[in-house]
């Protein structure tokens, strides 16, 4: 059994690191292969299915249950009744049959510590990250380290301002940039309330990197996410005075690193072209309010717009990604909606859809809950996770493997946060079988 937890474990690290560098695999090292490495994961998620099903470890549970027979009506409806083809329905059913389970199973085997472990990797990870995005930041489209997927002569990065184009780092495009430096930003703030977890000197250098991140990666949403996770630091330091004193350090130390910072010439320059696209997106899409606000609510309505003129049983799961377009019209476009709620309702139909965002929602409810209860008696690592978690747990996109993967990534490690740290008891119970 502890061979095979292990084993389990591993699988997991490997999802873990295949989700930061399969877009350097695609881009740099194995271009050739670029279209079968878009779903890398999924058979190591199989191997992972195979070793808990043979330790009878799978987890079962309401939620999971619920998206199951989903997936499978789904598969029918759009073979049936959709745009007809098995192989874009399966494609779009991995979400859905493949990474949902796969959160509920790193829940399950993983614990506090192993959280801990992932975190203070992932800082790691950042340093050399924000290395290379700054490279990518200032060096032309045409070298190397922008380079477009496989052999495709485009470049990976993205229009930004005054010239500057979006760096996506060691991923396929800016999102998952965007995504990774909002995932480590939670554990960033963690780690200075908590800093016997880890080397001083690498939490100083990661928390630099995060911040010269920002503006380097001209992304609103980064920005959004930093300030989210910043206020959810501070209700948590509210809720636990004790913590006032690190708070204050941490917040000195910054802000004289933001000083420093401030003098150097390549952060003025990625500063300027960050304030210049803020600028430009606030004439039309309006500031942090359009990023949060609009997007998150602007959404929500959206998709339910016109959802009575589209079929009873939506176009077909699949269709929505970019993927299952290329496949369907040889062309890779939104060929439903680009929002995440519109893309579930159009694929699905407006009660399948329902049915899909209602278990997204009861159960990132259910995780806020027991994450508020465990800051509550001083356990500020499930809340922090929840920074990050919370928008996209209910609204993050399934259709990009890489969006996706830091959903099932996020969900299952917010899960095992949520084990007691000394006893490894799970205390958010879920109605499993098995716990």
């Amino acid at each position: 059994m502890e061979k095979s937890i292990r084993l389990i474990k591993l699988g997991i690290w490997g999802y873990f690191l295949l989700l930061i560098f399969e877009g350097a695999l695609r881009k740099w090292f194995l271009p050739g292969l670029a279209t079968p490495l878009l779903i890398v994961r999924d058979p190591l998620v199989l191997w992972v299915f195979y070793l808990t099903w043979k330790q009878d470890l799978f987890p079962r549970n309401v939620y999971l249950n619920g998206m199951m027979i989903l997936g499978s009506v789904a598969i029918l409806t759009a073979v049936l009744f959709g745009h007809g083809n098995a192989q874009v329905a399966i494609y779009g059913a991995r979400a859905l049959m493949i990474h949902f389970p796969f959160l509920f199973i790193m829940g399950k085997v993983m614990d506090h510590d192993d959280v801990i472990k992932m975190g203070k990797v992932a800082l790691w990870i950042a340093i050399p990250m924000t290395l290379l995005i700054a490279v990518q930041f200032y060096s032309p489209q045409s070298a190397w380290v922008n380079k477009g997927l496989g052999d495709d002569a485009e470049t990976a990065g993205f229009s930004g301002a005054m010239g500057f184009f979006r760096p996506p780092g060691t991923f396929s495009f800016t999102t998952g940039n965007s995504l990774f430096y909002s995932f480590i930003s939670c554990f960033v703030f963690y780690f200075w309330l908590n800093l016997h977890y880890i080397n001083r000197w690498v939490l100083i250098l990661a928390t630099i990197a995060l911040f010269v991140a920002i503006p380097l990666s001209i992304s609103r949403s980064l920005l959004a996410q930093v300030v989210l996770s910043a206020v959810f630091l501070v209700l948590a330091v509210i809720r636990n005075p004790v913590y006032s004193g690190k708070i204050i350090i941490a917040a000195v130390i910054g802000v004289v690193g933001l000083i420093l910072l401030g003098r150097a010439e390549f952060f003025q320059t990625a500063t300027e072209v960050f304030s210049t696209r803020i600028d430009n997106a606030s004439g039309t899409e309006g500031g942090l309010e359009g990023t949060l606000v609009d997007r998150f609510f602007g959404e929500m309505i959206n998709a339910f717009k016109g959802s009575t003129e589209q079929p009873f049983f939506g176009y077909g799961l699949g269709m929505g990604t970019n993927a299952g377009s290329k496949l369907l019209t040889g062309e890779r476009n939104f060929l439903i909606a680009e929002g995440e709620w519109g893309r579930v309702i159009g694929e699905m139909g407006l009660i399948l859809g329902l049915f899909l965002l209602i278990i997204r929602l009861s159960f990132i409810f259910k995780v806020a809950i027991a994450s508020l209860k465990k800051l509550g008696s001083g356990d500020l690592l499930p809340w922090m996770l929840l920074s990050f978690g919370l928008l996209i747990m209910a609204q993050g996109g399934w259709a990009q493997p890489t969006a996706l993967g830091f959903y099932t990534l996020i969900a299952g490690l917010l899960m095992a946060s949520l084990k007691d740290a000394s006893t490894n008891h799970i205390v958010f119970q879920l109605k499993t079988k098995h716990s």
